[in-house]
């Protein structure tokens, strides 16, 4: 029974031994890796909701650049010429150009006038549609 008390014994400290020298190497290394990569895809996650705020930010001021050329030519109450005309626009700070663009319609009485506006880069940011009646 000694014997056998004894080899528990030496069992128990041997496992405490284990126990008291912490962490491999391997794990240590392993664990890192997982947090590098959570803080990686955090970072990623984080950067794409500030491009996408950028760009509704970018959306909205050019969609009011549109607005205001469209709401101009109805309180103009002229009726448009068939063509294109270039305009620039300044909203939040930010230069915009936009065009309009005077189609003709079935009916002679009605034109129909798109407004795009695009960045400073020229990339298209926005299309609004509308169609103007003959006074």
């Amino acid at each position: 029974m000694v014997g056998s008390t004894g080899r528990v014994e030496t069992a128990n400290r041997a496992g405490l031994t284990r126990a008291r020298r912490g962490f491999t190497l391997v794990e240590v290394l392993v664990a890192l890796a997982v947090v590098a990569i959570a803080l990686g895809a955090g970072l990623r996650a984080a950067g794409v909701l500030t491009d996408n705020a950028q760009r509704l930010s970018d959306v909205v001021a050019a969609q009011w650049c549109a607005d205001n050329q469209l709401t101009a030519l109805r309180l103009s109450r002229t009726f448009p010429g068939v063509g294109d005309a270039d305009f620039a626009c300044e909203q939040l700070g930010r230069a915009y150009q936009g065009k309009l663009i005077t189609r003709t319609t079935p009916n002679p009485s009605f034109r129909r006038v798109d407004a795009q506006v695009s960045d400073a880069e020229g990339q298209p940011l926005v299309s609004l549609s509308t169609v103007l009646s003959r006074n």
